[in-house]
């Protein structure tokens, strides 16, 4: 019944603990009395950075039984407590006086685990007045870790170079940080202040890894803030974060790739003067100065140390020999072993290569040209300086040297005496000449050689029309297929170059077609001047049938169309019939007559052809009226009505006739007046000249047409990847390709056609010229 009993009343007396003496008045101590703690050594915890007055916990009773209760017993620590950090304390419950152990208050000095984890205190129990009656016991205080510490980096700061090729998830470093608490306060994770796409960190070891690939020219340095959040509870708001260790990667071009070696081996002749036996070309995939050749050496094959190896270019090797070789010694030549370094770093050597070196032996034989005569074309247009032929005699010295003989036809060219390149000096596009004949002599030998340039001629010329533009009258009323106009051009050029076709070119439908050969524009539909424009323009193409590209040009083209006065006039009412009273005033309008001519060239006139022969009537030349002459008193018309026939002309056409019936009556005549028959010759008037209008109001596009093939507006434009510096081996042979160029032109047809040429100055001093009209240079 104890334990429930020590529940209640526990936390009454923590509030107001009392001494350990019993409540009755004391009395006398029996002989022998038992006095002592319950155990010699007593376990107990306490939280670190607990407040004042916090109270060890023990999982057994600490303490002394009251043998009498009468005894006043008082704890004190003796030892083990060095800075004075606990207090012991007495609480009397029953016949039991328990032992309690508190953190002192009002003191600066706090339990701290982290510095001292375990105090073992010796505690001295006595009863007042009882000399005799004392005890020890030793409490052994384990200090519990609260999270009261943050996570620490040691150290603070990293840094790593890695190279750029480094492969993906490879491990480039590791932060290390500690925390001094233990337990889960004691663990924490690491990861990154702000987001990286290309590197990651380990939550719990730490380490960095890289995830995406690098690229030195974009950034060779990552300054990498690295955080760790501690993952026990907090404690006092701490929010978790230690230290900040800053991680710095530096991204370098490692030397990863060794030189590789091309060979190209040569057999020079025995006349030939310091021979170049093997050309080396090294390629280094690395950049920079790891990318960079340091130099090829002979490492077999040359124990006497006969041949040397001379740098040209900068990854360019050749091996010559460094005296005289003895090469009766070696009749089937040697075998080099070579071997390329870089000037990386860590340095790296290619695989070794094998070369067999050998010279060519003096050859007997008879001496001539290559050809027994030599046929060429070239193409009128090839600008000065255009390779025509190399030329050269086999065998050749070294010493060999050609020259072109003189005549009229040898200055349209050139030679390079040493090379044997025969080459233009001048345009042919002026020359009349169509066949060049020239003889080609070494000099040393005496041999000559013919060669036959015949020059072809290039669709160079434009068509020229005879005139920059045409106007013709044409009148409306020639028959269809009469030829009304002819245009001319003339092409300078020869063969199809120069043949011309005619076309005509309108997006609008016209009634002219042109014969294409002759030129001849003749009439290919009736011709109105009423209902059609009254000028027809349109554009006339004259086109070569040159080659690779046609050319063409343009005239404008102006046919008028003449009035002709090929129509009648027309009544616009007829068949008339009217009353009239006998006593109808004389000079009074009966009616009007109304004719229209649609060539509208002359006024109308009318006149009465028949039915007036009394002379009753009178009609108005000019403006049609028909009026009374004389009273109709006496008048005594056949059927009492008179029938007059009229008649309109514009002077030289007439009119079908009309007929106005006039009945004459006794007292007044109706109101009505005449009726008459509608021709609508007024409407059909006006929609033919809203046709004409429409027609003539269509937009002349030929008028702003652009010759798009005949004009050449653009220059040619080289490609951005044009070479600036090339490296070219010293033992090509004449006609070996060097480089290639590339340009555009932005015209169409042939003037969007592009030659090349080298313009150095002096061609002829050039060691290169460029291959006909194609885009590959070579040696001469």
């Amino acid at each position: 019944m104890r334990a429930p009993l020590l529940g209640l009343l526990l936390p009454l007396l923590l509030l107001n603990p009392p001494p350990c003496c019993s409540l009755n008045t004391l009395g006398p101590l029996q002989d022998g009395p038992s006095f002592g703690f319950t155990q010699v050594v007593y376990h107990a915890t306490v939280h670190e950075n607990s407040a004042a007055r916090t109270y060890a916990n023990s999982k057994v009773k600490m303490g002394v039984h009251l043998v009498q209760r009468a005894w006043e017993v008082r704890y004190r620590i003796t030892s083990g407590d060095d800075e004075g950090l606990f207090k012991a304390e007495e609480y009397v419950l029953g016949d039991f006086c328990f032992l309690r152990i508190r953190t002192k208050g009002g003191n600066a000095a706090i339990l701290n685990r982290e510095i001292q984890d375990n105090y073992v205190l010796t505690v001295k129990a006595s009863v007042k007045g009882e000399a005799i009656l004392e005890a020890w016991t030793k409490v052994s205080i384990q200090v519990l870790d609260m999270n009261d510490l943050r996570p620490l980096f040691s150290p603070t700061t990293y840094s790593v170079t890695i190279a750029e090729s480094t492969p993906l998830r490879t491990s480039i470093a590791q932060v290390t940080a500690t925390d001094a608490d233990i337990g889960s306060n004691g663990e924490f994770y690491y990861f990154f202040k702000e987001k990286m796409e290309l590197f990651a960190v380990h939550p719990t070891s730490g380490v960095v890894s890289l995830s995406g690939k690098l690229n030195v020219d974009e950034q060779n340095r990552y300054d990498l803030e690295i955080l760790a959040v501690d993952r026990g509870m907090k404690l006092y708001g701490n929010n978790g974060v230690s230290s900040t260790a800053k991680l710095f990667v530096h991204v370098e071009r490692m030397n990863e790739h060794a030189p590789v070696m091309s060979v190209v081996t040569h057999s020079p002749s025995w006349l030939d003067k310091n021979p170049v036996y093997v050309m080396v070309t090294v390629e280094d995939h690395d950049e920079g100065l790891n990318g960079e050749i340091d130099s090829v050496v002979i490492v077999g094959g040359d124990p006497s140390e006969q041949f040397v190896v001379e740098r040209s270019e900068e990854s360019m090797f050749s091996i010559k020999a460094s005296g005289s070789v003895n090469w009766e010694n070696y009749p089937y030549g040697c075998n080099l072993t070579l071997q390329a370094k870089d000037r990386g770093t860590p340095q790296k050597f290619s695989a070794v290569k094998v070369v067999h070196v050998m010279v060519r032996t003096q050859q007997t034989g008879e001496v001539n040209f290559e050809q027994e005569v030599y046929e060429v074309s070239l193409n009128e247009i090839s600008p000065p300086g255009t390779i025509v032929e190399a030329v050269k005699i086999k065998p050749e010295p070294d010493d060999a040297e050609y020259i072109l003989a003189p005549s009229a036809d040898s200055a349209f060219f050139q030679m390079n005496t040493v090379t044997g390149v025969i080459s233009t000096t001048c345009w042919f596009t002026q020359v009349t000449q169509d066949v060049f004949n020239l003889e080609v002599l070494e000099i040393d030998s005496e041999l000559k050689v013919k060669l036959r340039v015949t020059i072809e001629d290039a669709n160079d010329n434009t068509p020229t029309f005879a005139q920059s533009s045409y106007e013709f009258f044409v009148n409306e009323s020639v028959p269809v297929g009469t030829n009304v106009l002819t245009v001319s051009a003339v092409d300078k050029d020869k063969g199809e170059n120069g043949y011309i076709t005619y076309s005509i070119s309108s997006l609008q439908p016209l009634p002219f077609r042109i014969n294409q050969f002759s030129g001849m524009i003749s009439i290919t539909k009736e011709l109105d001047f009423e209902s059609s424009p009254e000028s027809f323009v349109f554009v006339v193409r004259a086109s070569d049938w040159g080659s690779p590209y046609r050319r063409e040009s343009e005239v404008n083209v102006t046919i008028h169309l003449e009035n002709v006065n090929d129509n009648q006039p027309l009544f616009e009412k007829v068949s008339c019939q009217g009353v009239i009273s006998r006593d109808f005033p004389v000079d009074e309008p009966i009616t009007t007559m109304s004719a229209i001519d649609i060539d509208e060239l002359e006024l109308v006139k009318y006149k009465i052809i028949s039915g007036n022969e009394w002379g009753y009537f009178d009609l108005n030349p000019d403006s049609g009226v028909l009026a009374l002459r004389h009273s109709l008193a006496t008048a005594n018309p056949k059927n009492g009505v008179f029938s007059l026939k009229i008649t309109a002309t514009d002077g030289e056409n007439f009119s079908d006739p009309m007929f106005v019936n006039i009945t004459v009556v006794h007292g007044k005549s109706p109101p009505k007046g005449f009726n008459c028959k509608e021709t609508r010759v007024a409407q059909k008037l006006a929609e033919k000249l809203l046709k004409k209008s429409k027609a003539s109001s269509k937009p002349k596009i030929e008028e702003g047409f652009i010759d798009l093939f005949s004009v050449n507006r653009q220059t040619p434009q080289f490609d951005r990847a044009f070479p600036t510096d090339i490296s070219v081996r010293e033992d090509l042979k004449v006609g070996s390709s060097v480089f290639k160029v590339n340009a555009y032109d932005g015209d169409t047809g042939f003037n969007g056609q592009v030659l090349y040429a080298i313009s150095d100055g002096n061609t002829d001093s050039s060691p290169l010229s460029l291959f006909k009209n194609k885009t590959c240079f070579f040696f001469k």
